[in-house]
Parts: C-alpha cells; sequence; structure tokens
C-alpha cells in the first residue's frame, strides 16, 4: 500500500484528481465514477445525490468541504497525517500557493468591510447632500412672471438677467433706514447680459429716476388668477416696481420697453442681501479718495481701502452725500464698484477653496434672493453661476444707460434716455462685447463675411417666401409691401407664420441662389451670420425660393439688421477686474 492507504501502486494517483477550475482560479478534487475506493475505513454517509456526477460549478464547493475533516469517507482522500509542531503540509498534488489562500480570504472580508463602509458613507454623504440641496431650495422665494421670461435656462445661449435690489425694510434694523413703509421699488436695477460665447458679459444699469413709460402689466395673484395692472406714462422707473401691486415680471415688461432688450430672467434682493453677502464672504474691499462721515447712512471710513460687510457694507452702496454731485448717478458709480469687488472677491481662491464659506455663501445667497420660477431650482441658479463663472472679470464692463437732464424740468430731479443709448441697447441686443474679445474664431469668421461678397442679381431676379418667426404681427406683410413697392422685388410672397419663433432673422437658400441671395442681405440690411446656405422650396408655381424668416430681432420694414462690428464707447464705463475708487 501507498503512504495514503489508497492500495495497490498503479492505482489512480490523487495528485492526479485535483483540477483547475478555469471559472474560479482554484483547485478542486474531481473523482470519476471509475477511481477505486479508499481503503481506509470510516464512518459512513449517504452520498450526495450529485456525488460523481457532472463538474458544474454548483457541486464543487460540496466536494471540497466534504474532503476536509472526514477521513475514510467513501470516494474521498483523508488529509495527511503531520507531526506536532511541525507546519502543516499542502494536500498530495495540490500547489504551495494554495498555502496563503486563508490570508487573502481575510484580506477579501476586509476589504469587504472596508467596501462596504465606504459605500454607506458615501451614500449617507450623498442622502445629506440631497437633503441639504432640498433645504437650499426651500430658502429660494419665486414669483411666476408669466410670459415677461423664460421658463427655463438653456446653457448654449447668450442670456439677460434683471438684477433687481428693493428698497423695501424687511429684517432686522432695517426699519432704521427710513421710508419703513415701502411697498419696495426698483431702486438699484441692473441688466446682465452674458455672451453666448462666454468671453464677455455687460451690466447695465439703470437709473431709478430715468423717466420711462410703464406698459400694462398682466400680473399673477397669489391666488392664481391673472390681473392686468394699467400702465403709466413718463413716470420714473422705480415705480415699475412695488407701485399699485406691481411685481418683477412689470419691471422686466418696463425694461424692454425702454431698451428693447428682452430680460430671461429676474433676481431680486432687499436690504438684507447685501448684508449677508457680503459677511458670508468675509467682506468686500472698498476704496475711497478721502475719508467719509455720512450722517445720513452712518457711513464712516478712512481714505484708502477698507474692508466692508454687514451694515457698513449696506451704508456704502445706500450714501449718495459723499460721492460726486450726490445725486444718484454718483450712486450707481459707487455701486458697480462695489459689485465689482464682491465678484473679485467670489470668485478668489480664497472663497472658492473654502468649504465653509461657501456653505454660508450658498445660505445667503439662497436666503437673500427671489426669482422667477424659471429659475427656481438651486441647480439651475448653480448653473446660472458656473455659466457667469466663465467670463474672464476682465471682460465684464459695468455701464450706465446714457441719459440726458429731463428737459421739462427746470430744477434737475430725474433723467431721460441720451441720445446715444440706442446704440447701447443695439450692441447688447446683438451679443457684441464692449472689451476687446474675439467674438468668434479667424476662419469662421472670414467664412460668415465671405457669404455676402460676391455678384448679385437684379431685384426682380429675387425670388423669396417671407415668414414671421417672431416678429410682431403683420410684420411679414410690411416687409412684403416694402420689397415689392419700393426695391422692386416683385418675386415676393407673404408666407404666413414660421413653425417655430426665432430670435434672429435668417435668409436660407440654395447654393445657386447666393447671387439673389447676396441682393436680398444688401437690401434688407443683413449680416452674413444672419444667411444660411441650405436649400429652396418650391413655390405655388412650382418655382425654387429662398425662405426669409423675420426672428424677434426684426424692427421694421426698411431698418437694418446687421449687428454693429464694433460697441460704442460709453463714458463712464469700467470692468470689473479693476479696481477705483469712489470720490
Amino acid at each position: 500500500m501507498d503512504a495514503q492507504g489508497r492500495g495497490r501502486a498503479d492505482d489512480i494517483d490523487p495528485a492526479d484528481q485535483w483540477v483547475l477550475n478555469p471559472s474560479t482560479g482554484e483547485y478542486e478534487l474531481r473523482l470519476t465514477p471509475s477511481a477505486p475506493q479508499s481503503a481506509v475505513p470510516g464512518p459512513r454517509r449517504a452520498a450526495p445525490a450529485n456525488a460523481g456526477a457532472g463538474r458544474g460549478r454548483s457541486a464543487a464547493p460540496e466536494r471540497e468541504r466534504e474532503t476536509h475533516g472526514v477521513p475514510g469517507t467513501p470516494g474521498q482522500v483523508p488529509p495527511p497525517r503531520r507531526r506536532r509542531g511541525a507546519p502543516e503540509e499542502p494536500l498530495p498534488g495540490r500547489r504551495r500557493s494554495r498555502a496563503p489562500e486563508k490570508k487573502k480570504s481575510k484580506a477579501k472580508k476586509v476589504l469587504l468591510w472596508t467596501g462596504g463602509t465606504m459605500a454607506f458613507v458615501m451614500v449617507a454623504a450623498t442622502t445629506a447632500g440631497y437633503f441639504y440641496l432640498k433645504h437650499l431650495e426651500g430658502n429660494v422665494q419665486t414669483t411666476d412672471v408669466g410670459t415677461a421670461g423664460k421658463s427655463g435656462f438653456s446653457k448654449d445661449e447668450a442670456f439677460n438677467i434683471l438684477i433687481i435690489g428693493t428698497d423695501k425694510r424687511t429684517g432686522a434694523g432695517n426699519e432704521a433706514y427710513g421710508d419703513a413703509g415701502s411697498v419696495g421699488h426698483a431702486d438699484t436695477t441692473i441688466l446682465l447680459h452674458v455672451s453666448k460665447d462666454r468671453t464677455n458679459a455687460t451690466a447695465l444699469s439703470i437709473p431709478r429716476d430715468l423717466i420711462v413709460n410703464v406698459p400694462d402689466c398682466p400680473t399673477i395673484k397669489s391666488d392664481g388668477t391673472e390681473e392686468t395692472i394699467q400702465g403709466t406714462q413718463n413716470v420714473r422707473f422705480n415705480t415699475s416696481l412695488g407701485q399699485d401691486g406691481r411685481d418683477p415680471g412689470c419691471t422686466m415688461r418696463t425694461v424692454k420697453e425702454v431698451t428693447g432688450i428682452s430680460p430671461d430672467h429676474f433676481m431680486m434682493a432687499d436690504f438684507n442681501a447685501v448684508k449677508t453677502l457680503t459677511t458670508a464672504v468675509g467682506g468686500v474691499e472698498v476704496c475711497v479718495t478721502k475719508a467719509v462721515n455720512d450722517k445720513e447712512s452712518k457711513l464712516k471710513l478712512p481714505a484708502g481701502k477698507s474692508t466692508v460687510e454687514g451694515e457698513r457694507a449696506l451704508a456704502f452702496v445706500r450714501t449718495r452725500h459723499s460721492f460726486g454731485n450726490q445725486g444718484d448717478l454718483d450712486r450707481i458709480k459707487v455701486q458697480q464698484q462695489f459689485l465689482s469687488s464682491l465678484m473679485r472677491k467670489m470668485a478668489s481662491s480664497d472663497t472658492l477653496t473654502n468649504p465653509a464659506k461657501l456653505l454660508k455663501l450658498a445660505e445667503a445667497a439662497t436666503k437673500a434672493l427671489t426669482v422667477d420660477t424659471g429659475l427656481g431650482k438651486v441647480s439651475t441658479l448653480k448653473d446660472v453661476a458656473l455659466e457667469l463663472k466663465k467670463v474672464p472679470t476682465k471682460n465684464i464692463t459695468f455701464m450706465t444707460v446714457p441719459v440726458v437732464d429731463n428737459p421739462a424740468e427746470k430744477v434737475r430731479a430725474t433723467v431721460v434716455v441720451g441720445p446715444t443709448a440706442p446704440e447701447v441697447f443695439n450692441a447688447i441686443a446683438n451679443d457684441v462685447s464692449f472689451t476687446a474679445v474675439k467674438q468668434q474664431k479667424a476662419k469662421e469668421a472670414a467664412a460668415v463675411a465671405a457669404r455676402l461678397k460676391g455678384t448679385k442679381s437684379a431685384a426682380a431676379d429675387v425670388r423669396v417666401r417671407i415668414l414671421n418667426g417672431g416678429a410682431v404681427g403683420g410684420s411679414a406683410q410690411a416687409v412684403l409691401n416694402y420689397l415689392q413697392n419700393d426695391e422692386g422685388v416683385t418675386k415676393s410672397e407673404n408666407a404666413g407664420n414660421a413653425p417655430a419663433e426665432i430670435a434672429k432673422t435668417t435668409l436660407e437658400y440654395a447654393p445657386d441662389q447666393a447671387d439673389q441671395a447676396r441682393r436680398l442681405a444688401a437690401i434688407m440690411g443683413l449680416s452674413g451670420s444672419a444667411m444660411k446656405p441650405g436649400k429652396s422650396v418650391t413655390n405655388a408655381q412650382g418655382l425654387p425660393t429662398m425662405t426669409l424668416t423675420l426672428g424677434k430681432d426684426f424692427k421694421e420694414a426698411g431698418v437694418s439688421l446687421t449687428a454693429p462690428a464694433k460697441a460704442p464707447t460709453v463714458e463712464g464705463q469700467s470692468t470689473a477686474n479693476k479696481v477705483q475708487c469712489a470720490s
């Protein structure tokens, strides 16, 4: 007999019965039905029903358990004996690499426990983050402005946000600032335009004493019903909010009335916002050319640089008797300098890498803001902030609507829109930067400009159909009359409304209609970007026809639609990256 008491020397070697399972990477004892039975007596027990049948993974674990600690079981090999104190030897034929497997098993258990703990922590953190976002969302107040704004925010388009600071004296200590019963007029208003390519932004301040016409304002009341608040003529801009129950949507409509630019959304803050936001970021640095001791606002500052937060920050942006001519226009300049400094502070690494400051800022911002329903989610506000963060501070331009003194007044108290203002409005509406940045890559710009170069057909040979894609009602017919009666484009037709509204007027044409497209572009004042090489459509006579779609930018027939190549220079404009001192 051999050392294992297995019988004759020509019996099957046990080492030959340990087979590597390629599915598990483990060695398993697999006996064939013809394998000799062990001669060593031992306790009998019934063999499993699948013993010796198949070599699947389901049978392997049972077999492996049965081979340990039950010597003499029929069809099994007993483990070898070893001397007391001697290291345990591996089973015959098994690789010695099997010896440390118990350690691996422990390591796997440790990893399993560690992984499970980490997963628990991650789930807990994610859950906490979710509930914290919901908490922040609960801080934000929303106002439904209906059709005055957009229902959502797009990260792929230029956008306009109307930032409104009200003079409502809500919050602890704010009643001391006088006019405690204010309904909350538009005390500070900034139209923030962020370019489509995020290379630049323009912050246009609108004076509260600007004389405007406030239009009729459809207003959604708290019970969900709609009421139209009647408009008023030749009144101060600040009355577009609060007066007669007007909401921020009315202010948005008034801005469009004055500038021709449609705000997409609004953000409104009261006195508390300045105090809480400046405290959250650890103060904002301001600069004055001479010492300030303003009894009205209670602002005291030494000459030079100072850091203000809370009450002192609010006093700084409210004071008007210590700077310039002590008027609202000079106060606007001070506020622009303050906002530039706040932007620099919020974008600084000191703020962005400090979790405590970021949490305080999130709490303060969400509690301080009232926004339209299109911005009502914290995730949307985050998207807006991230898009704005892409704009370099050196390309964020602050300016005020160009104004002149109201000629109807003997005593200067209000202002009216100045003669250069339309140029400013036109530049913003056409996404033109007030700083020296490239709007498009050179090759793209050259390709667009090339669409206007080449021969032009005669006006009588231009065949075009006209669609209204967002212009005021009747615009398509007005253009048709203009083209046929004034410009000789007799082969033109009114095709009604476009399937969807578009922001910019476009002219689509087939390659063989390029000479017609260039003639019509010259007549309409279309830019190269408005020309869309594509395909023609067939008119009622079965002839190929170009398609002119009037967008929201269309003003009236005969008025050029070409965007200015360069924005005008506005007196007093500044950029957010420069430190300036109030004087």
